[in-house]
């Protein structure tokens, strides 16, 4: 699966990277560069992320599904119990 941003979030995220850049090393990095490294990050790195959160998701919803028989049980065999009121 290829992971791709739209283009105002790529846009962003190559702002990004170059900021990060201009205050954390010693040189700049062009919009070019920015975008190379945008795109190997995407290719190499996101899928694991992307892995992750599937994991983490799926993980939740069988908790979710797990839970469902607590959360809409209801009580079996009360038609005799009321009576004796």
């Amino acid at each position: 699966m290829t992971i791709e941003l739209d283009r105002d979030t790529k846009t962003r995220a190559i702002e990004s990277i170059q900021r990060y850049f201009d205050e954390n090393m010693e040189e700049s990095i062009g919009n070019i560069t920015a975008n190379a490294l945008l795109n190997f990050f995407l290719q190499d790195i996101a899928p694991s992320v992307y892995n992750q959160a599937v994991q983490d998701v799926q993980a939740k919803m069988q908790q979710h599904v797990a839970d469902v028989d607590i959360e809409v049980h209801t009580e079996e065999f009360q038609y005799w119990p009321s009576q004796k009121r």
